[in-house]
C-alpha cells in the first residue's frame, strides 16, 4: 500500500488533501517524496514567514529542545518571559497569554471581554459583534464568530449573543450596538473571506465606538499580523491600538503557538483560574517566538517585506491588465488575492502540477501568502507560471 493511501486510511476526513506527499523544505521551496520541487507561495497558511529550514531559527529550537521543553504554567521560565516581553513590545499592549492556535487565541479574547463585562454589570448576558465573511477559527466559540453559515450549520447549538455587521459599513455596526454589547471583533484584513481590508475611517470608527460605549475592540491578526502586511501589526497602519489582539501563525513560524494580548484595562479582569492551557507558552514554542522577533528586527525583514510587496503588486497589476478573467487584486503587503470571474480551483490545481503552491480564499480568489524571504526572481517564477496557465483561459 502506497503512503498516500495509508494516509487516507489513517486520518479523519477533515481536509481535502492534495495527492502529493511533501517530504522536506528549503528556503522558499518544498520537495515531495519523488523529488519534485514546489515554489511555496502559501507558507502553510501564512505560518512559515521565514520559509523552511531558516538556520538561526533551527539552531534556536535545537538548543531549546536540548535544554527544556515543558514544565507547565505553574512556573516561569526565562525564555517565556523574554518571549512575552517581545510580544508586548511589538503590540504596544500590556499582558500576554500564550496558547496553541489562532482559534484558542480567539476563545481567550472572547472570554476576557466577557469577564470584563461581567465584572462591570454583574451578569453574564453579553453580546459580540462580528462581521460577515470573517473567519476566527473552527472551535465551537470561534466558529460562531466566523461570519459564514457554511462553517456553522452542522454544529449547533453554538454560543449565543453573536451578531454580524457588514465590513466597512459603520452604520451597520451602530445598528447592532446595545447595552449588552461587550466586544467588536474584526480582522483588519480578512483572509478566508477574500482578502478584504478594512478602510481607514471604518477601523478608526470602530475604535471610537468602543471608547464611547466602554466595550472591547478585539483585532484578529492571526493571519495578517507579525509583519505579513509590512508593519509588525497591521493596526499600526491605521494609527490605532486594540484592547485585545489575537495572534498565531507567523508568531511561531512553524511550532503550534498563538497568543492574545490585552491592554491594562481589560487584562485586569483576568484572575487565576479564569483561563488556562497545558501546553500554552511552553519553553519550546517561546524559544520560537523570541527567535522570530529577533530575526525580524536584526535582519530588517519588514523593510524587505515592503520592498517585495511593491514588486509583487507591480507584477499583479500586469496580470489584471492582461487577463479579462481577473477582476482585481486586493490585500496588503505579502497577503494578496487575485479576484477572478470564475472558480479558481482548476487554476490552483494547474499551478500545483507546475510546481507552485497557492490556495483559494472562497471560490473565486487566488490567495498568496509567500514567505518573507522571497526575492524578485521567486515572484517572477510565480507570475510566469501563472501567466502560462491563464493563457488557456483567454
Amino acid at each position: 500500500m502506497d503512503l498516500y493511501t495509508r494516509g487516507e486510511n489513517a486520518f479523519l476526513k477533515a481536509y481535502g488533501r492534495y495527492d502529493i506527499l511533501l517530504e522536506k523544505g528549503e528556503g522558499v521551496y518544498l520537495y515531495d517524496t519523488n523529488g519534485k520541487k514546489y515554489l511555496d507561495f502559501y507558507s502553510g497558511i501564512g505560518v512559515n514567514s521565514l520559509g523552511h529550514g531558516y538556520p538561526p531559527y533551527v539552531k534556536a529550537l535545537q538548543k531549546q529542545i536540548e535544554t527544556l521543553m515543558h514544565v507547565s504554567n505553574y512556573f516561569y521560565t526565562p525564555v517565556s518571559i523574554e518571549a512575552a516581553e517581545a510580544v508586548k513590545k511589538a503590540t504596544q499592549l500590556d499582558a500576554v497569554f500564550f496558547c496553541n492556535s489562532g482559534a484558542e487565541a480567539t476563545e481567550g479574547a472572547l472570554k476576557l471581554a466577557r469577564k470584563y463585562y461581567y465584572l462591570k454589570h454583574g451578569k453574564a448576558d453579553s453580546e459580540i459583534i462580528s462581521f460577515h465573511h470573517s473567519f476566527h477559527g473552527r472551535s465551537t466559540g470561534s466558529v460562531k464568530l466566523t461570519g459564514n453559515p457554511h462553517y456553522q450549520e452542522a454544529f449547533g447549538p453554538l454560543i449565543e449573543g453573536v451578531q454580524y455587521a457588514t465590513l466597512n459599513d459603520l452604520q451597520s455596526v451602530e445598528a447592532l450596538l446595545n447595552e449588552r454589547t461587550c466586544a467588536i471583533i474584526v480582522e483588519p484584513l480578512q483572509g478566508e473571506g477574500g482578502l478584504n481590508p478594512c478602510q481607514q475611517d471604518f477601523l478608526k470608527g470602530l475604535r471610537q465606538l468602543c471608547d464611547q460605549h466602554d466595550i472591547c475592540l478585539i483585532l484578529d491578526e492571526v493571519q495578517c499580523g507579525m509583519g505579513r502586511t509590512g508593519t509588525i501589526m497591521t493596526y499600526f497602519q491605521y494609527d490605532i491600538l486594540p484592547d485585545i489582539v489575537c495572534l498565531a501563525k507567523g508568531i511561531g513560524c512553524g511550532v503550534p503557538v498563538g497568543a492574545f494580548v490585552a491592554n491594562k484595562k481589560f487584562a485586569a479582569a483576568m484572575q487565576p483560574g479564569d483561563h488556562g492551557s497545558t501546553y500554552g507558552g511552553n519553553p519550546l514554542v517561546c524559544a520560537a517566538v523570541k527567535t522570530v522577533f529577533d530575526i525580524i528586527e536584526k535582519e530588517n525583514l519588514l523593510d524587505h517585506v515592503q520592498k517585495m510587496s511593491q514588486y509583487l503588486l507591480k507584477r499583479l497589476d500586469e496580470l489584471v491588465n492582461e487577463f479579462d478573467i481577473i477582476q482585481e487584486h486586493r490585500g496588503l503587503g505579502l497577503m494578496q488575492g487575485l479576484v477572478f470571474d470564475q472558480d479558481v480551483k482548476p487554476i490552483v490545481k494547474a499551478l500545483l502540477d507546475d510546481g507552485v503552491i497557492v490556495v483559494t480564499a472562497g471560490t473565486n480568489v487566488l490567495r498568496m501568502l509567500p514567505p518573507f524571504i522571497i526575492n524578485e526572481a521567486n515572484i517572477d517564477e510565480f507570475i510566469d507560471k501563472l501567466k502560462k496557465i491563464l493563457k488557456n483561459y483567454k
